[in-house]
């Protein structure tokens, strides 16, 4: 898949927060009783896995919640449970109300500029979902066009991704229900707001893209499932459509398949200059693609295969003529930017920006300037040069945090960027690249005084030695002088870096006095391909070490004690947090594994799941095999032991990362002789992975999350 699909489809996280007060021993007449779990069914099943011997008692929750009644009756009864332990919790309330306040704000997308007009997404505050608006110049007034609030009552069908025609004349945008990642795309008029009759089912992990124009678009989707199978079948045989409008689907014409290879994600773009599509194609979550080319002057030549061998990065970023740029590691671990001649071999490149010793994370061409985004020590910095490289200038930033955003093309200087920090709410600025003049866009007004927070980072030793970054956030007149409860968030995999952000949901937490710690794990992409390679496939253990190492740098530096230490992961991080809770269990007050892959034995039977075996490895393959039992949060409780209270998240239509992961994970963890805190899970319905999901549900499930987190390590909350 191409790198702008690569991002979507990854899995989604929220940077966490942190806990409060100083702990004292909790009396146990004190703590809210959990009913008893309800009786999961344990079934007799044991296969043998390269001479192995391996249980999988709850295999029968893996069946989808909407077809198998057992399952449904399952789920019911764990809410009831779970519900009402949560009612009980005296800060529940609490959190909401605030947690409600803090996102009572005016909320801005990157601008997208096309035909002249600019198309952003905004939130008034409280939304269940943002609304797409449309200025016909840089200061005229806004007009609404797409409200997805209006689609659903509850609020669970959300505007997906969208992209206008290049004469700005129409607006092209997916439709995503209850949180699924399958899409709906839809077309509207912009002058008149119309709908139009246009109409495209069964798209997933899709770049969108129109033709130059404005005739119609292109897009990649897979065969339709069976309706049993709509969110657990395998995601196979992606192909390239195109959609001229005004047609029906069934007419679309087929652009690029490869069926010899149906493990392929195969995704389109249009060159800047309108004659080439560009197919990127990749078979996992590995930067590694083929390009393929495809003459759009010449629609039944075969497509030209100009990279092969899916060995290297290769992110288009513009083009003049039949010179292209790109984004690559080829060489280059840390990436760099190259140009080449498209009707000479790729190996005979230039290259325009050298490899640096800050990761190169994003690069542009607006205007006559390359713009490349770095990461130095998980933190941006954005450089401009010419277009044969010599560098320009920096990007005056607000101050420690993450840009993003820097689209265009090279016949216009104008852009736009998003700018956020843990205490700094995200704010958008123009950029001109011509006299490097910036600009506000939009700057939101918030509830609270940015400056009353400080972002600071530090740097601890791992178990072998290895140089960790880690962010801490809290108040400044609460320095970090005496332990408080704190939570410590991870994920370290698939080359995603954890940078700064901005959430609501967090500074509420941190309001009452606790310390946020990120840590930024191997396995991510902050210090290029080498500190991913060290946190995947037989060095995943390095990640678990990496995030046991934060947790113990935070007590020895006496931020926090084990008994106010609460952890949090979501997806790869729900992974984490199963694996490191059965690891070192004394070491956590509470842990939140959230949409977690926690069968890793079974995890590439579904969805998206098959991808990961990049990062993972093949259950199927007795090395790999032996590797991901020994972490398998299912594979490893530690009964006879104490765990930490445990709260675990999913949803029923989560498509991703398939619930059944946490069904199973839970019905073992209940079974099981862990000591006397609760183990429980949350599930929620009409939701998937992350994305889409209402405003309303996120404040619930924060509130929920943080109440359940800040008893057991014993915040106490004004």
């Amino acid at each position: 898949m191409s790198y702008r699909v690569r991002l979507f489809f990854l899995s989604l996280f929220v940077a966490p927060v942190s806990s409060l007060s100083a702990m004292p021993d909790t009396p146990t007449e004190a703590l809210p009783s959990v009913a008893a779990y309800p009786n999961t069914e344990r079934q007799v099943l044991v296969e043998d896995h390269f001479g192995v011997k391996v249980a999988d008692p709850y295999r029968w929750l893996e069946n989808d919640v909407r077809t198998d009644p057992r399952v449904r009756a399952w789920v019911t009864a764990e809410n009831e449970v779970t519900d009402a332990y949560l009612a009980s919790l005296p800060a529940r309330a609490t959190f909401a109300q605030r947690i409600r306040q803090l996102f009572d704000y005016e909320r801005y997308g990157v601008p997208v500029k096309k035909g002249g007009r600019y198309f952003y997404a905004k939130n008034e505050g409280l939304q269940n979902q943002a609304v797409l608006y449309v200025r016909d110049r840089l200061d005229g007034p806004a007009r609404m066009l797409v409200d997805p609030n209006l689609w659903s009552a509850d609020g669970a069908t959300a505007l997906g991704e969208w992209v206008p025609s290049d004469d700005g004349k129409h607006l092209l945008y997916s439709v995503q229900d209850g949180g699924t990642d399958w899409r709906s795309l839809r077309v509207i008029e912009v002058d008149s707001g119309r709908l139009l009759a246009d109409e495209v089912k069964w798209v997933k992990f899709s770049s969108l893209d129109w033709a130059k124009d404005g005739s119609g678009f292109f897009y990649s989707r897979f065969p339709e499932p069976a309706t049993e199978r709509q969110y657990q079948s395998l995601n196979e045989n992606q192909t390239v459509y195109f959609h001229r409008l005004g047609s029906p689907q069934a007419a679309d014409r087929l652009v690029y398949a490869d069926p010899a290879r149906p493990k392929l994600n195969n995704s389109a773009e249009v060159s800047d200059d309108g004659r080439w599509l560009i197919v990127s194609s990749s078979e996992g979550t590995d930067e590694r693609y083929d390009i393929s080319l495809i003459d759009l002057a010449k629609p039944d030549a075969p497509p030209r295969r100009f990279v092969t061998g899916l060995a290297n990065d290769w992110r288009y970023i513009g083009n003049k003529g039949d010179t292209f740029y790109w984004v690559t590691n080829l060489d280059a671990p840390r990436l760099r930017i190259v140009a080449t001649d498209i009707d000479k071999p790729v190996t005979a490149l230039k290259e325009i920006v050298a490899e640096d010793k800050a990761t190169l994370d994003q690069a542009s061409i607006v205007g006559d300037r390359l713009i490349a985004s770095y990461l130095v020590d998980a933190k941006t910095e954005v450089r401009t040069f010419t277009r044969e490289g010599t560098r320009t200038s920096t990007v005056a930033l607000p101050g420690i945090g993450t840009a993003s955003g820097f689209a265009g093309d090279g016949s216009d200087s104008e852009t736009f960027y998003a700018f956020s920090s843990y205490n700094r709410p995200t704010t958008i600025y123009r950029y001109d690249s011509a006299t490097g003049a910036t600009s506000l866009f939009a700057e939101p007004k918030v509830a609270f005084d940015p400056a009353a927070f400080a972002v600071e980072q530090r740097f601890y030793r791992s178990k072998d030695g290895t140089r960790v970054p880690l962010f801490l956030v809290h108040r400044k007149d609460r320095p970090l002088d005496r332990p408080a409860p704190t939570l410590l968030y991870g994920y370290g995999g698939f080359n995603i870096s954890l940078t700064p952000s901005f959430s609501a949901a967090n500074l509420a937490w941190i309001e009452q006095g606790g310390v946020l710690a990120v840590a930024n794990l191997r396995g991510g992409g902050e210090y290029g391909k080498a500190w991913h390679d060290a946190g995947r496939l037989a060095n995943k253990q390095n990640v678990f070490d990496d995030f046991i190492a934060a947790a113990e740098y935070l007590i020895a530096q006496g931020v926090t004690t084990n008994r106010q230490l609460a952890i949090h992961g979501r997806s790869n991080g729900g992974l984490l947090v199963g694996a490191v809770v059965n690891q070192r269990p004394d070491l956590f007050a509470a842990a939140l594994p959230q949409v977690g892959v926690m069968d890793m034995l079974r995890f590439d039977r579904f969805t998206a799941g098959r991808y990961w075996v990049d990062d993972y490895g093949f259950p199927s393959k007795a090395d790999d095999f032996r590797k991901l039992l020994a972490y398998s949060p299912y594979h490893n409780i530690r009964g006879g032991t104490d765990y930490p209270a445990i709260l675990v998240s999913t949803a029923d239509t989560d498509d991703r990362v398939v619930p059944g992961h946490s069904f199973k994970y839970v019905a073992a963890l209940q079974a099981a002789d862990l000591g006397d805190k609760p183990r429980l899970i949350r599930i929620e319905t009409r939701a998937g992975h992350g994305a889409g999901k209402p405003t309303e549900k996120i404040i619930e499930e924060y509130a929920d999350q943080w109440a359940f987190i800040a008893h057991w390590t014993g915040m106490e909350v004004l």
